[in-house]
């Protein structure tokens, strides 16, 4: 999530993935989430770990006469970590401790064989929450109490979907951590998505699209992009024929109206 230095990254995420192993991974999403949001709150604390000034040595201790009793011994080991690398910003140690958090709950719902389940729930969440201003302003309104919002979640969801959509809905709700909900949204869906090293496509098309259809279509975007590729198909009836992709920052046109787009754009230039 966001810029993160990579070289640091990778030394955390080498420390993470051999404790992960062995942990229970959806009691370490949570300690991982509460551990970033306890940094995000204690300005000083977070100042003192993320001191590129101070010994990595003296930073690890520090977490650890912090945490130790209260947390599993895996995140204390990756918190441990953490503190222990450099990065460019304060912000940046709450950052990876989330990141992590959501990978440990990727990595839960892979196990149980339901990431597929994790990546369309997240997706059909944030097309509910589109849809629908006044829950929007509900779920992002600052001064709502962290209780009010998760009550709203569970009555919302109920059994709906499943315990780690759940989870990582509940923490973008909770604690945006100064994004908007679509981003949260956004940059989780791409780590859940990246737990198999699959690239998401939201496909926009007038109408539903067939399993058939659905599987010849990822097919060839796989084929394409050399990764496999999850589809997030949104019906619009606004799409005018054909059906557009949007992979990253690149979008894949085929509708009446893109193809009239371009020749504006062309007869324009």
């Amino acid at each position: 999530m966001r810029g993160l230095s990579r070289t640091s990254l990778a030394e955390v995420e080498e420390r993470f993935n051999a404790v992960a192993g062995s942990a229970d991974l959806g009691t370490l999403s949570d300690e991982l989430f509460a551990v970033a949001d306890l940094l995000d709150r204690e300005h000083g604390l977070r100042r003192a770990l993320s001191d590129p000034s101070r010994a990595a040595e003296q930073k690890a201790r520090t977490a650890r006469m912090l945490l130790d009793g209260k947390v599993s011994e895996a995140t204390l080991a990756t918190t441990e970590a953490a503190v222990s690398a450099r990065w460019s910003r304060g912000g940046d140690l709450a950052d990876v401790l989330e990141r992590l958090g959501v990978v440990a709950a990727a990595a839960e719902a892979e196990s149980q064989s339901r990431l597929d389940e994790v990546e369309d729930e997240l997706f059909r969440f944030g097309r509910i929450v589109a849809a629908n201003p006044d829950l929007r302003r509900a779920l992002t309104d600052a001064a709502a109490p962290e209780q009010g919002k998760r009550q709203l979640l569970r009555d919302l969801l109920g059994d709906k979907v499943g315990p780690t959509s759940l989870r990582l809905i509940s923490q973008l709700v909770v604690h945006p951590r100064g994004r908007s909900l679509e981003t949260g949204l956004d940059e989780v869906g791409q780590l859940v998505a990246q737990q198999r090293q699959r690239l998401v496509a939201v496909v926009r098309t007038a109408v539903e699209l067939s399993e058939e259809q659905k599987r010849r279509l990822a097919a060839w975007l796989s084929t394409s992009y050399g990764r496999d590729v999850h589809l997030n198909v949104e019906v619009d009836k606004r799409v005018l024929g054909g059906f557009s992709v949007r992979i990253g920052d690149e979008i894949i046109d085929t509708t009446i109206v893109g193809r009239i787009e371009e020749v504006r754009r062309r007869l324009a230039g």
